[in-house]
């Protein structure tokens, strides 16, 4: 009865599809916020929130099996409870259907890794590097990124890179310019679930297609009774292909009743 609720508040309709459908016979397969804002504990989201990040490459892996759940090239965006933007959405679509998601988050195994500067080689973002820090030499490292960052990352990449602040720039060690390139190339973030199904562009589950006709949208059970839309479990990684969905399943559902 609670997923019932949820649905009912956070998809604008009243859910009485879902529980319609169940009362004939219908499987309903679970109802879960997809294209959502994903969540993590780790307090740089919130140092950083209001922040976009344009041209990055993500990648959201499982560290326990070392795999590679998705990845993508784009936008993102830094709130107070973990990230969103464009390429985030699109990676929960992803993740929801990834075997045992939610005790591989509980357990802290999903993480999204971030590539701050993905057109550039690891070598050619040192040349960068060493350009920037010839020209900043004398000041302290803290005042020598500006070129590089945005302003709400600089503090965040200097406390990862435990390099003190306050050191000249001139200073700074081989080793310890490595060390931040390979955090400027491998930003990693903990993520530990999903913002609720309100947040969500659309929902994943409803009533099982194995249920339904795909040729004309009428049940199998029942006779005379069609679905279309949201209320079938299919769901798509953009707003767009899911309003194809709705016209499309609306459409020949329409025409089957019509005839």
């Amino acid at each position: 009865m609670q997923q019932e609720e949820i649905v009912i508040v956070g998809t604008g309709s009243t859910g009485d599809g879902y529980k319609m459908a169940k009362r004939v016979g219908h499987t309903i397969e679970k109802i879960r916020g997809s294209l959502v804002p994903l969540t993590s504990d780790n307090n740089v989201c919130k140092q950083m929130q209001g922040l976009s990040l344009r041209n990055v490459k993500i990648e959201i892996k499982d560290v326990e099996k070392n795999r590679k759940i998705y990845d993508d090239f784009g936008e993102m965006l830094f709130t107070h409870f973990g990230v969103s933007g464009p390429t985030i959405l699109s990676g929960s679509a992803h993740l929801l259907r990834y075997k045992n998601i939610d005790k591989l988050l509980k357990e802290k195994k999903i993480v999204l890794s971030i590539d701050l500067k993905p057109a550039l080689s690891e070598e050619e973002l040192d040349r960068r590097i060493l350009r920037d820090f010839e020209e900043f030499k004398n000041k302290e490292f803290k005042n020598g990124l500006n070129k590089l960052l945005p302003k709400k990352m600089i503090d965040v990449i200097i406390h990862m890179s435990k390099i003190n602040p306050y050191k000249k720039i001139n200073e700074i060690t081989k080793e310890e310019r490595i060390n931040l390139i390979k955090i400027l190339k491998k930003f990693e973030i903990v993520i530990n679930g999903f913002r609720p199904v309100e947040e969500a562009i659309v929902t994943a589950g409803g009533i099982s297609t194995k249920e339904i006709n795909p040729k004309t949208m009428e049940s199998k059970l029942i006779k005379g009774l069609y679905f279309a839309g949201e209320v079938i479990d299919v769901d798509a990684y953009t707003g767009g292909f899911n309003l194809q969905i709705a016209y499309s399943t609306g459409y020949t559902a329409g025409l089957e009743i019509g005839k």
